[in-house]
């Protein structure tokens, strides 16, 4: 029986663009207007201003463009600096299961390595599709968190079966990437503890750069350790504390897995979503915010052990810890009756009125969200004000999510407010025309020479 590694691999080498049912082509082209949108919306962070002159200080005989400012470099350099824009908000996607993560994060792999490639939108569609299908296959066969690691451990092994498909690696070819990347990177869950740091933003695009430069040597011939997945010293034994088996990949009748990824309609963590969602709608009934006593969250345990399992979240002291902080957006939302990026900035974070609403957030586990996930993020939520009036909401899947999706009008909508500011609004308006039509595309830097700002 094929080990791991080669089913990846297998899988990845052999989907053809004509094997993707129509409705999954769209649905991925979706995904890609939401992600490179992302990423115009994280194009003015910290980090990625010094991911991208970090970028700059390096040229490549086979380049790769950096969204937004549209100089090349090296293609793993590329991936990292174009990963950091798509991630900084925490405004793309989100896939939930066993484990849980973001898997368009993959695809600042998949655009860098179909760009060298030199081919088109088919083979960017085709390289996502197959991304995709990696993270959230392995997403639901283990939860690596226990262990103490991140998700973005998952994340590199997607990227590299993106990667390798975008460069048209061949099976044996993507395998040795597999077990290259599996290998050498494993990362810490520590990442997304406590007072987050500039690092949450980054690590998957490293994953992704992790991933682009496996791919590269192993098309050049490098080999990896096998079996990286089942051997003495491999993942079962070092990452997820056992064996797994994945479910059988999309296609020949099978659903592909992006079909059950979400958009999100803030930027903030995922698990936060249908909370903010049901404070936004309880703040319509409300009469005085001042008069607020009591906020009680009922939702799952990840929710809550992610989004409210520090003391830091009652208290976060930068833009990482705040959109993670399920107390801190909720305030936001009950406060100012949204919740968008400019709700992170220091004036907020410090406001000590807001702060004073936060700590009357109380959140705790509820039975019911845990047996309905991961199909459903359930959330109660319930404000008390001070004369004990009692208003509430509770919402199982939010704006976006895949059972109650953002139209293509809503998404373009997201889109363009992302490049507002950046992007000329007839440049904006070519860019989706063309991503729109991401399948007629014969070479796929036609799309990219519309980003630069």
């Amino acid at each position: 029986m094929p080990n791991i590694a080669e089913r990846l691999s297998s899988f990845s080498a052999s989907l053809r663009y004509q094997d993707i049912p129509e409705d999954v082509v769209h649905q991925t082209k979706r995904m890609i207007i939401d992600t490179l949108g992302c990423a115009f919306g994280g194009y003015s962070g910290q980090p990625s201003k010094l991911a991208r002159d970090l970028a700059a200080t390096v040229s490549s005989t086979q380049p790769a463009t950096v969204l937004g400012s549209g100089q090349t470099t090296s293609p793993d350099l590329a991936a990292f600096a174009n990963g950091i824009m798509i991630r900084y908000l925490d405004f793309n996607d989100g896939y939930t299961s066993k484990e849980s993560g973001h898997p368009s994060d993959s695809i600042a792999a998949t655009l860098a390595a179909t760009e060298v490639a030199r081919a088109g939108g088919q083979r960017f569609i085709t390289a996502t599709v197959v991304a995709y299908e990696a993270f959230c296959r392995v997403c639901d066969a283990v939860d690596i968190k226990p262990q103490g690691f991140d998700h973005v451990t998952v994340g590199c092994v997607a990227s590299t079966l993106g990667a390798a498909k975008g460069f048209g690696l061949s099976q044996e070819q993507t395998a040795q990437a597999v077990n290259m990347a599996v290998a050498a990177n494993v990362a810490l869950y520590q990442t997304r503890i406590g007072d987050v740091s500039m690092w949450k933003g980054c690590a998957y695009a490293n994953a992704s750069r992790n991933a682009v430069f496996t791919t590269l040597l192993a098309r050049r011939g490098l080999t990896g350790p096998s079996p990286i997945f089942e051997g003495p010293g491999g993942y079962f034994k070092a990452v997820s504390g056992g064996g797994f088996d994945l479910e059988p990949f999309g296609g020949e009748g099978r659903p592909f897995k992006i079909m059950e990824c979400s958009i999100k309609r803030y930027p903030l963590g995922q698990y936060s979503q249908t909370v903010v969602q049901a404070a936004l709608e309880v703040r319509h009934q409300l009469g005085d915010v001042k008069d607020i006593a009591e906020v009680n969250i009922e939702t799952l345990d990840k929710a809550v052990s992610i989004m409210a399992g520090d003391p830091e979240k009652w208290r976060p002291a930068n833009r990482e810890t705040a959109d993670h902080s399920m107390p801190y957006t909720v305030g936001v939302a009950l406060t100012h009756g949204s919740v968008g990026q400019e709700h992170f900035a220091p004036e907020y974070l410090g406001n000590e009125e807001l702060l004073d609403l936060v700590s009357k957030v109380k959140v705790q586990v509820s039975e019911e969200a845990n047996r309905r996930a991961p199909e459903a993020m359930l959330c109660r939520l319930e404000v008390v004000t001070g004369s004990g009036q009692r208003f509430s909401s509770e919402v199982a899947y939010h704006k976006g999510h895949y059972k109650d999706p953002l139209t293509d009008a809503e998404l373009d909508e997201k889109f363009r407010a992302q490049c507002n500011g950046l992007l000329p609004e007839a440049r904006t308006n070519a860019l989706l025309e063309r991503l729109w039509r991401l399948d007629t595309v014969e070479e796929i830097v036609e799309v990219l020479r519309l980003t630069k700002v």
